[in-house]
């Protein structure tokens, strides 16, 4: 069975991706202590060796890699704020130890582990962060310091079934390969068949529903920062974290022991698991193939 870890886990959206195609999670590390929570509360009966020895780590500033146990694929949705268009932007010129130099834990561990494969998630907008530098800083590092390929593509969670837009750059490496040699390719898009009136529970204006985020929530219907507010049957609706679960793959039997504001936090915070899953899906064929 292959092995996999989840850095900057969140609520276990690449955790819940990977153990659908068969892999075992290995390690995770999330600092939040509401996200950890709520990764527990999931987790723990289906991955139950991962909440012993330290391998539901808190802090991954305070670890030694070397104690990290081996495994064949590193995810990581590392943090996004810095790179994002609602963030600040400051991306690599955050302090040292700060969300923005997180990529740095990541590559730290990829030197001492060496996995077979990497697979990276950020917002869309970090390839065109500070001019393209950010994400020419972290190319180069994957592909030169680390001798990694380096491949990417910008992945909506419409294009693999869930009504919400979420376009996320996916980045895919494999040790020892080139990349121009690879021949690893990211998954075609599938036809929507689950729309906003489905999880609405009525006719809505939209069949794809906005990205959800963090801030914003409650703004009024027609201001560019709403998110959660919908038009269904001529009336306006608010989503609530059963909707939100539904529209990033989670199924509606996932637990919150959290209260609705943190949900909705945790879930602006997560990954679409459909599409994980099937971009995990070809990273495993393609390692299979060797």
């Amino acid at each position: 069975m292959k092995r996999f870890i989840d850095l900057f886990a969140g609520i276990g959206g690449f955790h819940l991706a990977f153990h659908k195609l068969g892999l075992e999670c290995v390690f995770a590390s999330e600092i939040d202590k509401y996200a950890r929570q709520t990764y527990e509360k999931n987790f723990r009966k289906i991955s139950p060796k991962l909440f012993i020895k330290n391998r539901f780590n808190e802090d991954i500033l305070n670890l030694n890699y070397k104690e990290i146990p081996d495994f064949d694929i590193l995810c990581a949705g590392f943090p996004c704020q810095p790179f994002s268009q609602v963030g600040k932007k400051l991306g690599f010129k955050e302090n040292y130890q700060s969300r923005g130099n997180m990529f740095f834990s990541i590559r730290d561990i990829i030197k001492v582990k060496k996995p077979k494969a990497i697979f990276l998630e950020n917002v869309r907008h970090l390839i065109n962060h500070d001019n393209g530098n950010t994400f020419k800083v972290i190319r180069q590092i994957i592909e030169e310091d680390l001798k990694y390929s380096f491949m990417y593509s910008v992945v909506k969670a419409s294009d693999f079934g869930l009504p919400q837009h979420r376009p996320r750059v996916f980045i895919v490496g494999f040790r020892d390969e080139n990349t121009k040699d690879s021949k690893f390719e990211f998954p075609k898009p599938v036809k929507l068949k689950k729309t906003m009136s489905d999880i609405l529970g009525g006719k809505c204006t939209r069949d794809i529903g906005l990205t959800l985020r963090v801030g914003g929530g409650r703004s009024p219907i027609n201001d560019r920062r709403n998110w959660d507010g919908y038009i269904v049957d001529g009336k306006e609706v608010r989503l609530n974290p059963i909707h939100g679960l539904e529209m990033m793959g989670f199924p509606k039997s996932y637990k919150f022991p959290v209260n609705k504001n943190q949900a909705m936090k945790q879930l602006g915070n997560s990954v679409a698991v459909n599409a994980v899953r099937a971009v995990g899906n070809n990273v495993i064929k393609y390692l299979d193939s060797f």
